[in-house]
């Protein structure tokens, strides 16, 4: 948790603020400073964690990193762990499953909840624009469910199930969640997703929120980065009103909210208001709330974006927080 990628030296321009460059062929030259870790499933090391990866797709270059609680491959041990699948930040458009700072955060929640914990590698934009991270999330429940892996058959107790994300990620796990909810419950049969856990995410719209006003030159999530993010990672040729990104685009909200909460789903948002991003996900905590969907929220006034993958006692506090919310369906 102490490898410090984020946030580059400040910069006016956020092409230099993400150390990328856009090619005319819509790929990018990603020059951020990403450091990867292997996985390893040796129980002959002195690791809490077992991990290893999945392919899901090969022509899409997806896969799942999962990460199981060493412990529980003791032959004494019968209790099959809750599943939490895991999608990465990065704004659509950085990062992986192997980044080290998400490798070194499912490895914590691994342990501590007590979790298998799978960890999605979705395709990135602009070389993949959205909706590809949404489709990729979706053809990942299906590998899962139907998966012959032995880790997950032998250790996942398929019937309690999350989908967690911080940032563009929490924003791939809300949107894989109702579309997923929208399709008969035996799709995923015998995957049974309990509820969402979002840390901060990542939506957008044409109109500023107040917190984005507020925190226009925030050091670490600029307006003009947020934007570009969006740019890049939209369709080509709409705008950040667009229903891939903008929380109240969707024609049909009320109904999604209304299957998430006739199906039991519970959700869990956390953030911060140092995040020019906290007024657009309070709104969807309201929402949510007047729909009667069951929400845990945690809102620090402290704190930046991505606050927990640069101190290690944040991290602490919304894993403890996952734990809680998870340990209190589990009976």
């Amino acid at each position: 948790m102490s490898n410090k990628i984020w946030p580059p030296p400040p910069s006016n321009n956020p092409y230099e603020y993400l150390k990328i460059h856009h090619n005319p062929n819509d790929t990018l030259t990603r020059n951020l400073v990403d450091p990867h870790t292997s996985p390893s499933s040796n129980t002959t090391l002195p690791i809490n964690v077992l991990t290893k990866d999945l392919t899901i797709n090969q022509s899409h270059q997806t896969w799942l990193r999962l990460f199981l609680p060493k412990n529980s491959t003791n032959p004494n041990q019968n209790n099959k762990l809750p599943l939490i699948i895991f999608f990465h930040g990065g704004g659509f458009i950085l990062l992986s499953a192997a980044s080290t700072i998400f490798h070194d955060f499912c490895v914590e929640l691994a342990d501590t909840v007590e979790a298998v914990v799978a960890s999605v590698e979705y395709r990135l934009a602009p070389e993949h624009r959205l909706p590809a991270a949404y489709d990729d999330a979706m053809e990942a429940l299906t590998f899962i469910k139907s998966s012959e892996d032995e880790w997950l058959q032998n250790y996942v107790d398929f019937s309690t199930c999350y989908l967690m994300g911080n940032s563009a990620g929490a924003t791939i796990a809300y949107n894989a969640g109702p579309m997923c909810n929208l399709k008969k419950v035996n799709d995923f049969e015998p995957l049974k997703i309990q509820g969402l856990i979002l840390s901060q995410p990542f939506f957008g719209g044409t109109q500023r929120s107040e917190s984005e006003l507020r925190l226009e030159n925030d050091p670490v999530l600029p307006l003009s980065v947020g934007d570009l993010m969006w740019e890049l990672a939209l369709p080509i040729g709409v705008d950040r009103d667009h229903k891939y990104g903008n929380l109240t685009a969707e024609n049909d909200l009320d109904e999604k909210f209304d299957k998430i909460k006739d199906q039991g789903w519970r959700v869990l948002v956390s953030g911060n208001g140092g995040d020019p991003l906290v007024d657009r996900y309070k709104e969807l905590v309201e929402l949510m709330e007047k729909k009667g969907v069951e929400i845990v929220k945690d809102f620090e006034e402290e704190g930046f974006h991505g606050i927990e993958f640069f101190e290690p006692s944040k991290a602490k506090k919304l894993i403890g927080l996952v734990k809680g919310f998870i340990s209190s369906f589990v009976v």
